[in-house]
């Protein structure tokens, strides 16, 4: 039984789809913990009213970018997770921090990497007259919104589209991949490549179109 912790800073919602999905597909994993680095994440309420342990450790306690890694590796390490997930986590971790990870540390980015790294993807995507647009989940390393890709979610855009009806559309799609891929993980599914290419040793489709 595989034991994932999540980090958020919002609502969670992908941390919410990863939870529910989890249950009803009987996985062979558990969410053990959500935490935050924001004490006004809605996200925690939901997850405690589930029975999820939950922590803050809030960013503005530490006056050193180190320190805030240090004692969020304390709080995850309590969990002993398997798998460790970012779902809206807005805060970078260092090095040393998503090393002690690798190969056990996925996120989602609303594009199609390794298009738009960062933020304001949505609107950049807007802007450079993009008729495709998407999301992809994939492991991370220390460089940001690099790692190897897991899957991907390929969404149209669509005349009169602004950033916001943007962001609603690729989100229904991150719903479905990333409980999707975290499954595969639980399930031992995925493997990677000398290549630096994740692959489904069942040959299973690593695109939604």
């Amino acid at each position: 039984m595989k034991r994932i912790v999540i980090l958020i800073s919002g609502r969670g919602s992908n941390m919410q789809a990863i939870v529910e999905r989890c249950a009803e597909e009987a996985w062979p994993a558990e969410v053990v913990a959500v935490l935050s680095n924001r004490p006004d994440a809605a996200g925690l309420a939901w997850a405690a009213a589930r029975g999820i342990a939950t922590a803050v450790v809030d960013h503005k306690a530490f006056a050193r970018r180190e320190d805030f890694d240090a004692a969020m590796v304390r709080a995850i390490d309590v969990h002993r997770p398997d798998l460790l997930l970012l779902a809206g986590f807005m805060r970078i971790l260092g090095a040393d921090a998503v090393e002690r990870y690798a190969g056990r540390f996925l996120n989602i980015h609303p594009s199609l990497l390794p298009a738009f790294p960062g933020l304001h993807t949505h609107r950049r995507a807007l802007e450079a007259g993009c008729q495709v647009v998407g999301a992809t989940v994939h492991f991370v390393t220390p460089q940001l919104d690099h790692g190897p890709i897991v899957m991907q979610a390929a969404v149209p855009v669509h005349p009169g589209d602004d950033e916001h009806a943007l962001a609603a559309r690729v989100l229904k799609s991150e719903h479905v991949i990333y409980p999707l891929a975290v499954r595969w993980f639980c399930e031992g599914a995925l493997e990677l490549g000398a290549d630096g290419r994740v692959r489904h040793r069942g040959g299973a489709s690593q695109v939604l179109i």
